[in-house]
């Protein structure tokens, strides 16, 4: 019986993915789609070459494995950002791929090493991005920054594996017999498919769908010194900077009156337009003065407004999860329990009773 060549079965994975992706994305092509189609190419290419002996396939890989790297780099970038990518953010990414095919048709002899650079630059540039924590993905869902920033750095870590994967490889076809070769790529094939399934993930969750409408835009850009005097029920110590006091103030302000939190799409970017804040700012003071991140924070918020609902009405406990904000079960498990220590079910059969009240628990800013 016919075996088909692992390349081609990835190969066809990723496809059935990538089809996935466009539907769900309403036949949009992203940067994450297009990076799972690239993906495909070159593990179609992949096979072509070392399972059928296609000769201009040997061509066409180096330059595709140049684009991999930085595909990944501007895909996970274009979640910092408030506005997708445009073609003109690209095109500085592909220089590296214009090099790559400079060398194959001119000079063949330094190509492993730059692609063990550019896969090694672009991991390490990730891995950076990544340091900054899940805060910096500020397009991202504040819900789904963690997802976001595992899947970050499980690409970054993969391109750097790789780098010294194909480094191994040439070593082995330069200095060996080349039998070592095909075994270490069809692994590391194998591993992308794993971080592409993941990245697709990324782009499908993470990243809302629609943006904010021009009103609410109109809103976003207005200064929080030009708000007026608001009342607030969030307590601030009196240790911290009369910066941080105006941004904690402002944000309590959006989430209390606003009910900003019950937005299931919400996301950094968003608070800080409709506070007027820069993003990183908001971020920084929160994390000083609560010492949580933002997504936390804004999870209280939500945890609060669900007690509430559980303790005064019959609403079905999913009802409670989506009208408060949470966009998934576990999250609003996971997150009630953290709040209050118990289940959202176990919290209305003891009809509301905590061992803190909803407007101070964890030190938390809490809406009425």
């Amino acid at each position: 019986m016919p075996s088909i060549p692992l390349p081609f079965v990835i190969s066809l994975v990723l496809l059935l993915i990538l089809v996935r992706m466009t539907r769900q994305g309403q036949g949009k092509l992203g940067l994450f789609p297009l990076l799972v189609a690239a993906f495909a190419i070159q593990a179609t290419v992949s096979g072509l070459n070392w399972n059928v002996g296609w000769y201009p396939a040997r061509f066409i890989q180096p330059i595709l494995a140049a684009v991999l790297p930085a595909l990944s780099f501007a895909a996970f970038d274009q979640l910092r950002r408030k506005n997708l990518a445009k073609p003109s953010d690209l095109w500085p990414h592909l220089m590296p791929a214009c090099l790559v095919a400079a060398l194959v048709a001119f000079w063949r002899a330094p190509i492993d090493i730059v692609l063990f650079v550019i896969n090694l630059g672009y991991g390490l540039a990730l891995l950076r991005v990544a340091r900054q924590g899940p805060s910096a993905l500020a397009a991202v869902r504040l819900s789904d920054e963690w997802t976001a920033h595992k899947a970050l750095i499980a690409v970054a870590l993969l391109l750097i594996i790789t780098a010294f994967v194909d480094a191994t490889v040439s070593l082995d076809l330069l200095f060996g017999d080349g039998r070592q070769a095909q075994m270490l790529l069809t692994a590391a094939s194998v591993l992308w498919l794993a971080v592409a399934g993941y990245a697709a993930t990324v782009a499908d969750d993470t990243r809302p769908d629609a943006e904010l409408k021009a009103t609410e835009e109109g809103l976003a850009f207005a200064t929080f010194e030009q708000q007026p005097s608001l009342s607030y029920s969030s307590p601030v110590s009196e240790d911290i900077s009369v910066a941080d006091e105006v941004v904690i103030r402002r944000i309590d302000a959006l989430m209390a009156e606003q009910h900003l939190y019950r937005d299931p799409d919400l996301t950094l970017d968003r608070v800080a337009r409709r506070a007027g804040i820069p993003a990183r700012q908001i971020s920084g003071a929160i994390n000083r003065v609560h010492g949580r991140n933002v997504s936390q924070v804004v999870n209280e918020y939500r945890v609060s407004d669900a007690q509430r609902r559980l303790f005064s009405t019959r609403d079905p406990v999913t009802v409670v999860m989506l009208e408060s904000g949470f966009g998934t079960k576990s999250n609003f498990n996971r997150e009630f329990l953290r709040v209050t220590g118990m289940t959202p079910s176990a919290y209305r059969r003891v009809g509301g009773e905590t061992s803190a009240a909803p407007e101070t628990q964890n030190g938390a800013p809490v809406a009425s």
